[in-house]
């Protein structure tokens, strides 16, 4: 039997490979070979009988984790949670997570969610859950640790920079509902968005909201990106075109291939075009909100104002699969008009996005300013912030946004 499945496989992968280039194939075949050899002395030795189904996807997920932090493979149970969350509620914790020098990393919490006014902040790295180490644990695996029915318990524990010991942060699950655009006017002629993620809505929402805000006076505007961990492509090049005038470049994504580049233009005259306003980005702005803010910086339309961006600035495309699994794959990376890479380079260090304006705030101080945001839109009502009203702290790079509008204005 185990025979039978060794040559199965065999021909399998073979097939599969076929190249015009004979060494090519040969060195393929030889590879896969190793592997199936490896899989029939587990299937003839190993202490407990394995399932060759279960085998393979182990093989799976170890080549794709040789790739980069952001391609996975996804199990049945993995694709459909990841589809369940693009739809806009799940329950959970609220937090955006992803791999970053072999930790799983939050990239952002949400908005008014467990997480949120617990105090877990952008940077911070998981290192428990129920006190069970996740290090080197699938994300599919993680994730699934991290949510269950609304109203029960989950345990999460946090390294984080400038602290010597980890922290423990009990969390109670609930109905993770996203809503992206939250906006309203300073005073009288400044008016501020906060856009928390680029969703399906996010554009139709902030049209709407901009059109608002230029109901009740609004002759310059703030957008902020901070802790907006990106979304969808097509949303970020829509935000764009509310302000950039038609034919202008705003990204473009670069393949392997010198064909696979695609540009995405603006298109028509912008309702906002000559709107001045002042970008905020922080560590947590990432993908999506990058791209707005590298497209805003190159061609000169907003000041960036804040820390140096997360630098998630890849692509990834969905393969999926007959049996409910998938792949997802990085494919191409985002580029600014000028031609910058927004990804981050694991091994330097470098990039993202650096602000015209740099405010640099430790994590302290940016764990205060994310959790009393929600003061902004309270409207008169004690909002759910851990921060009170009374130990509220400055927002530095919200007062030179203001500073800067009143004083020159970007057109």
């Amino acid at each position: 039997m185990i025979l039978g499945t060794t040559m199965a496989l065999m021909m399998f992968f073979s097939y599969g490979f076929i190249r015009p280039v004979r060494a090519a194939v040969d060195r393929t075949y030889d590879q896969l070979k190793l592997l199936v050899e490896v899989m029939g002395i587990i299937q003839e030795n190993y202490v407990e009988i394995k399932d060759n189904k279960e085998l393979l996807t182990g093989a799976i997920h170890g080549m794709v984790h040789t790739l980069d932090p952001f391609s996975q493979f996804m199990e049945q149970h993995a694709y459909t949670e990841m589809k369940t969350e693009t739809e806009g509620e799940f329950g959970g914790l609220g937090i955006r997570i992803a791999m970053k020098n072999e930790f799983l990393t939050v990239i952002t919490p949400i908005l008014r969610t467990p997480a949120y006014r617990a105090g877990i902040l952008p940077e911070d790295r998981i290192v428990k859950v129920n006190d069970k180490f996740i290090r080197g644990m699938p994300m599919d695996d993680v994730v699934a640790l991290l949510r269950g029915a609304p109203g029960t318990k989950v345990t999460v524990t946090i390294l984080r920079e400038g602290l010597k010991d980890t922290v423990d942060f009990p969390l109670i699950r609930q109905i993770i509902k996203i809503e992206t655009i939250h906006s309203k006017m300073l005073d009288k002629e400044i008016g501020y968005i906060q856009l928390t993620e680029f969703s399906a809505t996010s554009q139709k929402d902030l049209a709407k909201a901009l059109g608002e805000l230029s109901g009740q006076g609004m002759k310059s505007l703030i957008l902020d990106l901070r802790n907006n961990p990106g979304g969808l492509l097509d949303i970020a090049v829509a935000v764009c075109r509310e302000f950039v005038n038609d034919g202008k470049l705003v990204v473009f994504t670069q393949g392997r291939l010198p064909e696979s580049r695609h540009d995405y233009m603006t298109k028509g005259k912008a309702p906002y075009g000559d709107l001045p306003f002042v970008v905020l980005v922080n560590r947590g702005s990432a993908s999506a909100s990058e791209i707005v803010a590298g497209a805003m910086q190159d061609l000169k339309r907003a000041l960036i104002i804040g820390a140096t961006t997360y630098g998630k600035g890849s692509v990834q495309s969905i393969f999926p699969f007959d049996d409910g699994s998938a792949l997802r794959l990085t494919t191409a990376k985002y580029y600014t008009p000028s031609g910058r890479s927004i990804h981050r380079d694991e091994k330097t260090g470098k990039g993202g996005v650096i602000p015209d304006t740099i405010v640099e705030v430790p994590h302290e101080i940016e764990a205060k300013l994310y959790a009393q945001s929600e003061f902004l839109f309270a409207d008169g009502k004690e909002p759910q912030a851990i921060v009170k009203k009374e130990d509220q702290v400055v927002d530095t790079a919200l007062v030179k946004a203001i500073e800067h509008l009143k004083k020159k204005p970007v057109k």
